[in-house]
């Protein structure tokens, strides 16, 4: 077998940041798989790689592409995989063809390139110097998923980074401050490595504000700072404040997020110790 996967890390704004390695895989696939083909034709153009086949391979049709990608590759052919931009299967398509290489015995190579979640955690100021960060993607659209993974989130002990789209950003920033408080820090940054960058810090309640005085434009992360540390929490403490909760009207499952919050544990914890 000498065909493969490459997976190849694109720019997330600036062409600049598009690495010789990357053009160098790109020179060599016999099919690019891709999200948006006229995007990926342009930075083909960009880098002076003359035409491929360029296959969709985007969130709507990856789990019918992979398969026959994976197919080609085996065949000998070499397949890269690239997003609109940065590295394919962290909130892009890719994962699904990776997986599948992996299962068929198909080599998978990785050509690193920028990350979007690491620029803004970086750019953001909030990290502690560890390097830990929790990288969450894109929240589910609606529903008790949403609001499920927004109460662990505010939880977390990491800061924790979220992709979200210009006319969504003021919602999932309400929905942050109603779970974490309103005085959590967080960063907004959007338009990274490009002409119009900018990294916004204050509170969530501010960020709303901020967004409401200044319309929300191009792709949006943010950077929702770690929840306080608190002391070591009894069991017994969490029980009373849950069961006083609910005592006053809340509903069980919003005793639970307000007393994880109160004391800064994980939601899930509370949970765990009030299930009947």
């Amino acid at each position: 077998m000498t065909g493969r996967v490459v997976v190849v890390g694109t720019p997330i704004g600036n062409l600049g940041d598009l690495a010789p390695r990357a053009v160098e895989a790109l020179v060599l696939a016999d099919v690019v798989a891709c999200e948006d083909t006229r995007r990926t034709g342009r930075l083909l153009q960009y880098a002076g790689v003359t035409a491929r086949a360029l296959v969709r391979l985007d969130a709507n049709v990856e789990h019918e592409v992979a398969p026959q990608l994976v197919e080609r590759a085996a065949g000998g052919e070499t397949v890269a995989v690239v997003s609109d931009a940065g590295l394919p299967g962290l909130a892009d398509p890719g994962a699904v063809v990776v997986r599948l290489a992996h299962d068929a015995g198909v080599p998978v190579v990785v050509v690193p390139g920028p990350f979007a979640g690491a620029v803004a955690a970086v750019a953001s100021g909030l990290l502690d110097g560890s390097g830990r960060f929790s990288f969450e993607g894109f929240l589910p659209r609606r529903g008790r998923e949403r609001s499920d993974r927004i109460a662990d989130l505010a939880g977390d002990d990491r800061p924790v980074v979220i992709y979200e789209a210009p006319h969504r950003v003021q919602r999932t920033v309400g929905d942050l401050a109603d779970a974490c408080g309103a005085d959590r820090r967080v960063a907004l940054c959007r338009e990274l490595t490009k002409l119009h960058e900018t990294v916004w810090r204050g509170t969530l309640a501010e960020a709303g504000e901020h967004l409401v005085e200044v319309a929300p434009r191009g792709e949006y992360v943010l950077v929702v700072d770690a929840a306080a540390v608190a002391g070591d929490v009894d069991d017994a403490a969490l029980v009373a404040a849950f069961d006083a909760e609910v005592a006053a009207g809340a509903t069980r499952r919003d005793a639970a997020v307000l007393v994880a919050r109160r004391f800064a544990v994980p939601p899930n914890r509370v949970k765990r110790l009030v299930a009947r």
